[in-house]
């Protein structure tokens, strides 16, 4: 592949290095902020991408068009077969971009060498809460010991900083936050809260019962001394040190505080849709232009195409938001 000049760049100015990868839309939970109890009607098998398929998008991503990091998402991504040689490809790209993979922690215990071996630098763990009751709930599965048995088989093969990302509902996991918090810092995870976004199946977000990051902090604020930290950059977290540090949390205010103007990320679908923004209702088809014979540098030529009509915001508090068409689990993260 010849590289060129030209990144992703939209024409706000903002640069994409940052390639998220929806490798399936399956998951083996059924959060309830997320998707309905029953699942949903899965993707057909011959309209995802094969590993050749991703991995050649990937290298035009990163070899033609400076992506640097590669995140691995899903759905679930370890419900992706060859899951380790995808990640051992990726790694093995000339410019070698940094990778990193976020999952529900199921099964992570049996994979996380695997994983560590085949080049992954780090992972995301989603973990709402460590009330095994409040987990149940959410996720409609009770499934907590094995996602905890996950975490310390990726702090255990090397995948650091270990980050757990969660989502509080008001009056499910609100009140966890605190303890949610403290076990992090005595099992040396990095904790991140979000806010819930509007990338439900149902369609059921509500505003009001969103838990902001105002409210986020709030909380932690009872128990803990918060320090704001410098130094964002494009993260989408703000960092706090926790009682004058060594450990931080992050607080990822996505509808109150939003951070469209930093944002560096693209994203491509399990099913070879590129998406400018995670809100976009709009895609870019790059899986015909790859079965069609296109070259790599005419689906390069694409990607930038898509690249440059990204919006300056996601317009969640716009009255005339839309939310997307597809849910977050086919998405990607």
């Amino acid at each position: 592949m010849e590289s060129t000049r030209d990144g992703l760049i939209d024409q706000h100015g903002r640069v994409a290095t940052d390639l998220r990868v929806s490798l399936t839309d399956r998951c083996n939970l059924r959060c309830e902020y997320c998707m309905p109890a029953e699942g949903l009607d899965w993707l057909p098998s011959d309209e995802t991408l094969t590993d050749e398929e991703l991995i050649r998008l990937i290298g035009i991503g990163v070899e033609i068009l400076g992506v640097r990091d590669v995140r691995f998402t899903g759905g679930e991504p370890l419900l992706r077969r060859g899951l380790p040689k995808i990640v051992a490809e990726t790694k093995a790209l000339p410019s070698r971009p940094r990778t990193a993979m976020t999952s529900n922690g199921l099964g992570l215990r049996h994979m996380a060498k695997a994983l560590a071996e085949a080049g992954l630098d780090r992972v995301n763990i989603s973990l709402d809460t460590i009330n095994r009751e409040s987990f149940a709930k959410i996720t409609r599965r009770d499934r907590l010991p094995d996602v905890i048995e996950g975490l310390a088989a990726a702090r255990e093969a090397g995948l650091k900083p270990v980050k757990i990302n969660a989502v509080l509902m008001r009056g499910v996991n609100d009140r966890d936050s605190p303890e949610l918090l403290r076990w992090c810092m005595e099992n040396d995870y990095e904790l991140r809260f979000i806010e819930q976004m509007p990338l439900d199946a149902q369609h059921n977000w509500n505003r009001e019962a969103m838990v902001t990051a105002d409210e986020m902090l709030s909380l932690l604020g009872e128990s803990f001394r918060l320090t704001p930290m410098d130094g964002r950059g494009s993260a989408p977290a703000e960092r706090f040190l926790v009682d004058d540090g060594p450990h931080t949390v992050g607080i990822i205010g996505s509808v109150t505080r939003p951070f469209c103007g930093d944002c560096n990320r693209v994203r491509l679908t399990a099913d070879g849709q590129i998406r400018n923004c995670l809100f976009a209702r709009d895609e870019s088809d790059l899986r015909t232009a790859l079965r069609t014979g296109a070259s790599d540098q005419v689906i390069a030529d694409r990607w930038r195409t898509a690249m440059w009509a990204k919006l300056p915001g996601h317009g969640i508090n716009d009255p005339a938001f839309l939310q997307p068409t597809r849910p977050m689990s086919a998405i990607g993260g």
